[in-house]
């Protein structure tokens, strides 16, 4: 089982537990720690997906909750759950994943006809084109367009899952555990006051768990390790992880969704319930929910392999894997040359170069490039990606003095 995207030491993964998979029938293989996409994306797998209306190639875009492409269905019969994000489902032993809207199959889609008949597919033809005859639309146009788009299929069996809810009251509920959401539940813990800290990933620290810096004089990652310790011990503190604040009403109630099993997986023994409801009635509420990168955009933007540089970050520090062999990095702030250069110390990638629209890039990134050999273009844009599945190659423009082409 060979994953030639993955590096042969680091990330947060355990490598004694080896994890077999199936995605579309074929069978790779990844270890505890890795999340369907990683483990995805260290098998070499890019095209997870297809778009709903034209149905285009769509690769895994970002670590997180906001992916927009790697909606997959986890697990069969009466456990199938459809549009589970790829970036959301922790790997297990045996999961069977399977992508959506696709026929005959995911590589060859019939469906991407649509691509070259998009002149003639402007958004809402169908209400003015199908609609004239009531019986015409009910019977056969609405049937046949509802199968060609949407999102996955709900299951025909009853849920074999149990859910439940709890109710719970704080001083204090905090939405986020990244480090100013572990920060504020600090503050209030030592205060003495009762806590109730929400965050959707497995695993605190947010941004911390795969970027560099310093908190409090010390390396964050050392601080993260510390903070998460003292919390765990304080009785004051509940720590709801894997969970996703659903709604935030008047006079401090919170609703959140707590996920305590993956999708697909047969409860064992007396099970438990595979999600469960709470109810959070708190004097104060801190909303420390931090920030998603945006996409810049280009034609072609959606192929499979285009990345957000935080995400590509993650997944080499987290799970160990490189997102591409020569990628290109393309930016207008400093936070994405650590992405570029963590990628050329792994020794696994060669950065095809630094796409910067900046004129004057920070000085001393721009030293620490030339000491790696990484090419940077300044007041440059990327303006187009080639390739079907896959971004084989980009083309770059640079700017005019006054920004224009």
């Amino acid at each position: 089982m060979s994953e030639p995207f993955r590096l042969p030491d680091g990330g947060r993964i355990d490598r004694s537990r080896r994890l077999a998979f199936t995605f579309d029938g074929r069978g790779y293989s990844g270890f505890a720690g890795d999340t369907l996409a990683s483990a995805l994306l260290a098998n070499g797998v890019r095209l997870v997906a297809r778009s709903m209306k034209y149905h285009r190639p769509r690769g895994i875009m970002t670590a997180g909750v906001e992916e927009p492409n790697a909606l997959l269905t986890i697990g069969d019969g009466e456990l199938a759950t459809p549009n589970m994000k790829a970036t959301e489902v922790a790997l297990y032993d045996g999961l069977a994943a399977r992508s959506q809207n696709v026929w005959p199959t995911l590589a060859y889609d019939a469906g991407a006809v649509n691509q070259w008949l998009a002149p003639l597919l402007p958004a809402g033809f169908y209400y003015k084109t199908f609609m004239a005859s009531q019986g015409f639309w009910q019977h056969l146009a609405e049937p046949f367009i509802r199968r060609a788009a949407g999102f996955g299929r709900a299951p025909g069996r009853a849920d074999a899952d149990s859910y439940d809810h709890r109710h719970v009251h704080a001083d204090v509920a905090i939405v986020g555990g990244g480090p100013a959401g572990l920060a504020a539940a600090l503050v209030a813990a030592r205060a003495g006051l009762r806590v109730v800290l929400a965050d959707m990933g497995s695993g605190l620290g947010g941004s911390l768990l795969y970027r560099d810096g310093e908190i409090d004089g010390r390396p964050a990652r050392q601080w993260l390790e510390a903070a998460c310790q003292e919390l765990e011990a304080s009785p004051a503190v509940r720590l709801l992880r894997r969970t996703v604040v659903t709604g935030h009403y008047d006079q401090g109630y919170l609703v959140a969704v707590e996920r305590r099993r993956e999708p697909g997986l047969r409860a064992s023994g007396r099970g438990g319930p595979a999600e469960r409801v709470w109810h959070v009635r708190a004097s104060r509420v801190v909303l420390a929910t931090g920030a998603h990168e945006r996409p810049l955009v280009f034609p072609d933007n959606d192929r499979p392999g285009v990345m957000l540089a935080g995400a590509a970050l993650s997944y080499l520090r987290q799970h160990a894997v490189a997102v591409g062999r020569a990628p290109l990095v393309f930016t207008q702030n400093d936070t994405a040359y650590e992405t570029a250069f963590a990628l050329a110390r792994s020794g696994w990638s060669r950065v095809a170069a630094i796409v910067d629209t900046r004129t004057e890039p920070t000085p001393h990134l721009l030293a620490e490039a030339e000491g790696l050999g990484i090419r940077v273009e300044r007041a440059a844009v990327v303006v187009g990606v080639k390739g079907r599945a896959g971004v084989q190659s980009a083309e770059i423009m640079t700017l005019a003095p006054d920004g224009g082409a």
